[in-house]
């Protein structure tokens, strides 16, 4: 195989999808085998969004995500079985169990938190944005959301804010056509939920194929070289689908059954694996890569399965900023 820089991003960009879909198909099972505490709301489809900003972004950058954060945590560097721990309510857990699936953090990967309340991190993310722009770090900050976001106050706020004061944030809008239950389509007055309301705030209206991984890495170049140049803020709209429904409890049957099928046909894995074989990557080489990746699921599941449940005193820890439970006035 080529060892071009091409050929190692493409290599990255494909081990990481892997990584994340087999971590989304392991939380699947886990939840199934009531091992998982609360729901689960997995990106399977969605991977190549998170590969592609994941492996654009430098090490020193910070990500803001939504309840269906797992894969953007992941991509940080997050330790697998920490995440898997923290799913299931153990005490190997990121956040020693108290978290779960919908609030996953590491503060020293970049990964600032999946937020559960719509919209929330939007605005939180600009302050992490203006720090690294007054100390002037360099540090970008990405911060991900769902397209019915893009119809609730935050979002404006938001961006008039960063683009207002040039921040250095990028602003993702993972559109899987659907909100919770309902078609973004229709309750939006314009097609691009994102897109079409970037001109608002004096920015490009970007679309990206969000099921191609090389399309959604060079648009994360792209954003982050403006952000680190000094030039503010961009609003991307990657285009995608989630596989199943909103969470676990929901089977998705409000969903047409052509439109599945047709996007289930773009699925981003195996799509970017022909490419690689197109590219002149051999099939054993990527065979032995999807085999290392599995093991590192299935050692990380039995290391999260081992775990006990936390103690009963991690309750009162880490309430307040000091660490501790202890109301001061």
């Amino acid at each position: 195989m080529s060892k071009s820089k091409g050929n190692e991003v493409g290599l990255e960009l494909y081990r990481t999808q892997l990584l994340a879909r087999y971590f989304e198909q392991r939380a699947s099972d886990l939840f199934l085998e009531n091992l998982v505490k609360g729901t689960n709301h997995l990106a399977l489809g969605q991977e190549a969004v998170a590969a592609g900003f994941g492996v654009a972004m430098k090490k020193e950058d910070y990500t803001f995500c939504t309840y269906r954060g797992h894969t953007h945590t992941l991509v940080r560097g997050a330790p697998v079985a920490a995440m898997f721990g923290e799913l299931m309510g153990r005490e190997c857990g990121i956040l020693g169990g108290k978290g779960g699936s919908m609030h996953l953090t590491s503060v020293e990967h970049g990964a600032m938190g999946s937020y559960a309340i719509i919209g929330a991190q939007l605005c939180i993310a600009l302050g992490s944005a203006w720090t690294a722009q007054y100390k002037d770090t360099g540090q970008v900050t990405t911060v991900f959301f769902g397209d019915g976001t893009t119809n609730i106050g935050t979002f404006h706020e938001a961006l008039n804010m960063a683009a207002v004061w040039k921040l250095p944030v990028v602003f993702v809008c993972e559109n899987n056509l659907y909100m919770e239950y309902t078609s973004i389509g229709k309750v939006t007055a314009v097609e691009h939920p994102g897109a079409d309301r970037a001109s608002a705030y004096g920015l490009d209206p970007i679309i990206v194929d969000g099921n191609d991984a090389d399309e959604v890495y060079k648009a994360a170049q792209d954003a982050y070289a403006k952000a680190r140049a000094g030039k503010g803020p961009s609003l991307i709209e990657a285009k995608t689908y989630r596989h199943q429904g909103h969470s676990r409890a929901d089977p998705g049957k409000y969903r047409p059954d052509e439109e599945v099928k047709a996007w289930l046909a773009k699925d981003p894995i195996p799509m970017y694996r022909q490419r690689l074989i197109e590219g002149g990557f051999a099939d054993k080489d990527l065979t032995a890569l999807e085999k290392e990746i599995q093991k590192v699921i299935d050692d990380a599941t039995e290391e999260a399965k081992a775990s006990p449940p936390p103690p009963l005193d991690l309750i009162d820890k880490d309430v307040w900023a000091d660490g501790g439970a202890a109301w001061r006035n």
